[in-house]
């Protein structure tokens, strides 16, 4: 026993034994890596091979001349930039938001993709989504219970509302402004409006962060509160506006420029009578 437990022991000195543990090490984690990963590639689109092969071609005629044959992303010729970036990974949730909105295919290259009505159906879209679904794990397009303010229990909404609005005004209202009209970025970009936004391409944009929006993970915000703050946002769009003109409500945008225009304008307009309805008074009383 003492011979063998010897013997071990010179063996782990061995320059190969640390390699070994490498490797072993390596295979061990690249099993579960691939493991974990297939559990979240899975995607009811993605298996759906017929679907995949529509939306393969419906890729290659309208989108591979920027995102590429492969949607691996094609480089412009100085590799500074992209004409289109890798949709490898992004799920078919942002291609759903992407493309229902139309957004995608852009018409021209610009700071921002702006919406306009959609080029593709809705047959069409699910068809690009699953397609893009089946290149690697990304989000899911969401289930109507999990957008759907509808859905939430009548004795829970007002308390959904609170919670909602507390984190839109945290979170939301620097870009998208207080009551979710939107407002202007830095570098030509800018935060769309939510009013009239559908309730599911809401709850993508959270979820995928397209363009310069952040990401809101179902690690960072569960989809309940995702659901929350749509219900909150729905709910501006019910509100009478007390305040009379909003002027957009782009708040200090808009009512600067009111304040400028209108207001100094209008005291610089009244100096200016005053000034000149004195002078004639003067000159009454000279002659």
């Amino acid at each position: 026993m003492r011979f063998l437990s010897a013997r071990l022991s010179a063996k782990r000195r061995s320059p190969l034994a640390g390699v070994v543990v490498l490797l072993m090490g390596l295979l061990f984690t690249g099993g579960v890596s691939a493991t974990l990963s297939s559990a979240v590639a899975t995607d009811d689109l993605a298996s759906d091979q017929a679907l995949v092969d529509q939306g393969r071609q419906l890729f290659l005629v309208g989108c591979a001349s920027c995102h590429g044959r492969n949607a691996e992303g094609v480089v412009t010729q100085d590799g500074d930039s992209q004409y289109g970036p890798s949709l490898v990974g992004v799920g078919a949730a942002a291609v759903d938001f992407q493309v229902a909105t139309g957004r995608m295919p852009m018409a021209n290259p610009s700071a921002q993709a702006p919406r306009k009505p959609a080029v593709y159906n809705e047959e069409e879209t699910r068809a690009l989504s699953a397609y893009v679904a089946s290149l690697g794990p990304g989000p899911s397009i969401p289930t109507s219970e999990q957008y759907d303010p509808a859905s939430i229990p009548d004795d829970e909404r007002e308390e959904s509302l609170v919670r909602g609005g507390e984190f839109f005004r945290t979170n939301c209202t620097a870009c998208h402004n207080f009551d979710g009209s939107g407002g202007a970025l830095p570098g030509g970009k800018y935060a769309p409006t939510l009013n009239g936004v559908d309730a599911k391409h809401i709850y993508e944009a959270m979820l995928t962060g397209p363009q310069q929006m952040p990401v809101f993970s179902d690690d960072v915000l569960k989809p309940e509160e995702k659901r929350d703050v749509i219900a909150y946002v729905k709910s501006l769009e019910e509100n009478p506006g007390y305040g009379g003109f909003s002027m957009g409500a782009l708040g200090p945008v808009s009512e600067g420029l009111f304040g400028w225009l209108i207001g100094i304008g209008g005291l610089v307009g009244f100096a200016v009578w005053i000034a000149a309805h004195t002078a004639k008074s003067e000159k009454r009383k000279k002659a």
